[in-house]
């Protein structure tokens, strides 16, 4: 079994904890948390052993009633994997602590490419993870479109992609994010940094992305131009799409016109904390004019990482490849909607 530790137990990191969980192969050390709060309550009702992220800050969780194993430096030595699941900026600062102990580390798409040893999407380039030390799981727009560029590039080639994201101005429990009554060019030069962003993963694909912020905490929503290298017709385009394990296409006689229908229906069908793992596509908008595709996707930024967080870990540790490796995770999680 690996053993994984998580630092950082708020949106992304409570929900790698529990796709940890989930897996076979896998057992959670413990889970770090800066500060108690309702989140590392649960935690500990879930079972997981809670360390504590700061020294001074230990005595915040025995004012709350809240039991600690340990420090944050107990929890690194005794995982295999540490995922850092930190606000942005703050991973890079505890990339000396995992090399004190030798432990490899996942950080988040928030943390800079410049410091890791790859930058990381399961279905694109699981392989650059093998047996590094440092590795990045890319955001969550960028993993919406390495998901879906992989496919098209391996079937048709891929000639430029042009994507404008919707973004949604902060998630549900981010009371202090906006916009609340506005549409703001997000950055207002171009290109936004999710094409960079996307070239860690794929050095050379000529794309350029735009991105807007709107008051809604849904999901991001992104309208898709890819320039293919040939020309096939949108039922074929769809039907790749349709292979894909992480790319949901929604049949056009679910009536799903928008984020707050699909998050509505990944509630209905149980899914935990109405999380949707996968991309998803609008089927009735895949559309080609020759060589040009045109799609609309959603992607659900507190939860399209997760499975991707846990291929990483066994990437970095070389326990499987990819095929395997996505395809435990995809049952272990009972993926496919």
């Amino acid at each position: 079994m690996l053993r994984v530790g998580v630092n950082g137990y708020g949106t992304i990191g409570k929900r790698v904890a529990d796709a940890v969980r989930a897996q076979p192969d896998m057992e959670v050390v413990g889970v770090a948390k800066t500060r108690p709060n309702f989140e590392a309550e649960q935690a500990v009702e879930k079972g997981f052993p809670l360390y504590a992220a700061v020294e001074d800050r230990v005595e915040l969780f025995d004012e709350a009633g809240i039991e600690l194993a340990g420090m944050v430096e107990e929890l690194v030595a005794d995982s295999d994997v540490i995922v850092d699941a930190c606000p942005s900026g703050i991973g890079e600062q505890n990339a000396e602590m995992y090399a004190e102990y030798d432990t490899p580390a996942l950080y988040q798409g928030g943390e800079s490419a410049d410091f890791v040893d790859a930058s990381f999407n399961a279905r694109s380039n699981f392989s650059d993870a093998s047996g590094a030390d440092h590795v990045r799981v890319v955001s969550c727009n960028t993993t919406g479109l390495s998901r879906l560029v992989a496919p098209l590039r391996e079937e048709y080639g891929v000639e430029k992609v042009r994507t404008t994201l919707v973004r949604r101005g902060g998630d549900p429990a981010q009371t202090g994010r906006g916009p609340i009554n506005d549409i703001v060019p997000n950055p207002v030069t171009l290109p936004s940094h999710h094409g960079p962003d996307v070239n860690t993963i794929f050095p050379d694909l000529d794309i350029d992305t735009l991105g807007l912020k709107v008051p809604a905490t849904l999901m991001h929503m992104h309208s898709v131009n890819v320039t293919l290298e040939s020309e096939p017709d949108a039922d074929e385009v769809r039907d790749l799409l349709e292979g894909e394990s992480r790319l949901f296409v929604i049949p056009d006689h679910f009536d799903i016109d928008g984020a707050g229908k699909l998050k509505e229906y990944a509630q209905d069908v149980g899914r935990p904390r109405g999380d949707i793992w996968e991309n998803c596509v609008w089927g009735e908008s895949v559309t080609t004019e020759g060589d040009d595709l045109y799609l609309f996707q959603a992607i659900h930024q507190e939860s399209d990482v997760v499975p991707e967080n846990v291929d990483a870990v066994r990437a970095v540790t070389n326990s499987a490849d990819a095929e395997e490796s996505i395809r435990k995770t995809n049952e272990a999680l009972g993926m496919g909607i």
